[in-house]
């Protein structure tokens, strides 16, 4: 992921809410540059951002370089593969209800190209550093620091990020990577950003109930992550074979337990927030065990 100060934004379904947020990430200083929709060609969006009939149009006029999604979910595919094929580099899809055969078609369509998908069913990324907010994620709770946010759950984010604000702490970068069984972006391929990033000391990992997406991050973590890492989970109370929240999220044959992702972080030695409502308690202990405080 590239994500800098020439960072632009193309802005894809500007219903009620999609709207709201695009609002949104303009007040807080993201560089929107264009938005997309097939009959407003010509028309300015708060006055000053062209629409354009098609993403191509957009990326060739403007160089955009990164896009969100709120387009309903019948439509959403159609969307993202737009997107892929402009060559947008990273594609940020908010939208939730996409029926499984389309990702499947995605996950397709994105072999050998250069595009990051991440979501769909996810709040997005915030760079407090940058003011870059691609998503649903509020501004009013993000601070730039050092503590890096990865998550498959959406509310939990936010209760993470408030957290991190109260212990005196900020965010070097947050992405929800999205709950749904089929999505673009792994906790893995947020990892490497991370450890690779000198902006980011420690991380955060959320987690969901339902598959094995947290225990395969476990094993990464230990292996690959030489920064201190705190894991939390929703859906401690869930009981098995009700879907909770997210299509993913759901216990099935007695597996993708959040006992299960806990003892697996436990045996990697990763420090865990058995209570979300402690997150920030242990990250500071983690910090501060890492001589980082």
């Amino acid at each position: 992921m590239i994500l800098d100060k020439n960072t632009k934004v193309i802005v894809q379904g500007l219903g009620k809410d999609g709207t709201f947020q695009a609002q949104r990430s303009i007040e807080y200083g993201t560089n929107v540059v264009a938005c997309v929709h097939p009959n407003r060609q010509g028309v300015l969006f708060e006055g000053s951002i062209p629409y354009f009939e098609t993403v191509k149009d957009a990326v060739d006029e403007t160089n955009a370089n990164v896009g969100v999604i709120y387009v309903p979910a019948p439509f959403a595919m159609d969307a993202i593969i737009e997107q892929i094929d402009a060559k947008v580099e990273i594609v940020v899809c908010i939208t939730e209800g996409i029926p499984i055969h389309d990702m499947v078609k995605v996950k397709n369509h994105l072999k050998g190209k250069k595009t990051r998908l991440i979501g769909p069913n996810c709040p997005g990324i915030m760079l407090p550093r940058l003011k870059l907010k691609v998503g649903i994620i509020p501004s009013n709770i993000c601070e730039d620091g050092n503590v890096g946010v990865v998550s498959r759950s959406g509310t939990l984010t936010y209760e993470a990020i408030s957290q991190i604000g109260e212990a005196g702490l900020g965010q070097s970068l947050c992405v929800g990577i999205g709950g749904d069984p089929i999505h673009g972006t792994s906790f893995i391929d947020v990892l490497e950003y991370f450890e690779k990033d000198n902006n980011t000391n420690s991380i955060v990992l959320i987690g969901e109930i339902g598959g094995t997406k947290e225990q395969e991050a476990a094993e990464y973590i230990q292996s690959n992550i030489s920064k201190p890492v705190v894991f939390t989970i929703a859906g401690t109370t869930a009981p098995k074979g009700k879907r909770m929240g997210h299509a993913g999220a759901i216990i099935a044959g007695g597996k993708g337990t959040a006992e299960e992702k806990f003892e697996a972080f436990e045996a990697a030695g990763i420090a865990c927030a058995r209570d979300p409502s402690e997150l920030g308690q242990v990250l500071l202990a983690s910090l501060k065990a890492a001589g980082l405080r």
